[in-house]
């Protein structure tokens, strides 16, 4: 079947190039054919609302159809909830950082408190054992005094202890600190993305166009990715067709290309090549012969000039069946039978 397209592609193409409007031209038979959009929802859900109809125009940006959000909104509203939990717990991770701070201080002013005590029973010790060598003093005031010291030495540790305690505890409140802001961050982010799939669920148009297809009705339930509407873009208009391997070899981008439509042949419709396929269709498994690589097509584009389809959306159709025509020569002049003429 493949190879029978392909003949008569060829076929087409021979005939018009010995009989056609002149020399250097070449052309090949195609349909109109214009970018479709699907319209879709981004998640599941009750379809509310469809505000446009199969045939109407509709500009970039517009409310083409609303899905229920109430379960979204219940969301959000959750989340508002967790965020004010959030919030509270910060400010009583604060609340703990200010009561460790002054634990800190107060075990700071412990060990500076029993310094000072073991300095003066250091000193007192000190004394009383001198007494002690002149005889002055007795043994047990100088036993008392050393027990003294080792007894304000041992208050001296534990107050130091109680610091390091009092620090860890201080870096541990503040840790929640930063654990409760990071909760309020992911209570935040969590009401953003429930509020962008809010604003998701109203569907708009991507692009101006035209509804070609109403696909749902309002009260059906879609998955994900379910189709609502299709759009189709009458601005951007092309024609595809194909031509043999020894023209593709010479067409550049852009080259100027006039469209004759069958149901229009009155008008010539400019336009320019917008793409050439790099890969011959319809290539036979083995190309041995010169017979067989003339069955060798290439896939062409033409884009419509994009102004003129403007100012005549109305009257745009897609599927009509018409001839792209093509000159080998770009400085060659167009015959008149191919000069330009379109709707006024």
């Amino acid at each position: 079947m493949i190879l029978v397209a392909a003949g008569a592609a060829a076929y087409a193409w021979h005939g018009t190039h010995a009989g056609g409007p002149g020399p250097g031209l070449v052309s090949g038979n195609g349909r109109i054919e214009a970018t479709e959009v699907d319209v879709a929802t981004k998640l599941g859900g009750r379809l509310q609302d469809v505000l446009v109809d199969e045939g109407d125009f509709v500009s970039a940006g517009q409310v083409l159809a609303r899905m229920q959000v109430q379960t979204l909104e219940a969301q959000r509203d959750e989340a508002g909830a967790r965020r004010q939990q959030a919030v509270a717990g910060v400010a009583s991770a604060e609340a703990q950082v200010a009561v460790r701070e002054s634990e800190l201080q107060a075990t700071l002013a412990q060990v500076a408190q029993r310094e000072a005590e073991l300095d003066a029973a250091q000193r007192r010790l000190a004394r009383s054992g001198t007494l002690a060598r002149e005889g002055a003093s007795s043994e047990q005031e100088v036993d008392d005094d050393r027990s003294r010291v080792r007894s304000v030495q041992a208050a001296l540790a534990a107050a130091r202890a109680q610091v390091g305690a009092a620090r860890a505890g201080l870096a541990a409140a503040r840790t929640q600190v930063t654990g409760a802001h990071a909760a309020v961050g992911a209570a935040d982010a969590t009401q953003a993305r429930i509020q962008a799939d809010i604003v998701d669920s109203t569907l708009v148009a991507p692009r101006a166009g035209r509804v070609q297809y109403r696909i749902a009705q309002a009260g059906e339930v879609l998955g994900g990715g379910g189709k609502v509407l299709n759009l189709v873009d009458l601005s951007d208009v092309s024609m595809t067709f194909f031509v043999p391997e020894q023209v593709a070899g010479k067409l550049a981008l852009g080259s100027e290309v006039h469209v004759v439509l069958d149901a229009a042949p009155q008008y010539v419709i400019p336009a320019r090549l917008s793409y050439v396929a790099s890969t011959a269709q319809f290539t036979p498994k083995t190309v041995e012969t010169a017979s067989e690589r003339q069955k060798l097509m290439f896939r062409v584009k033409a884009r419509i000039d994009r102004e003129l389809l403007q100012s005549h959306l109305r009257l745009v159709k897609t599927g009509l069946p018409g001839v792209a025509w093509l000159k080998l020569d770009p400085q060659a002049a167009w015959p008149e039978s191919l000069a330009l003429k379109v709707p006024q």
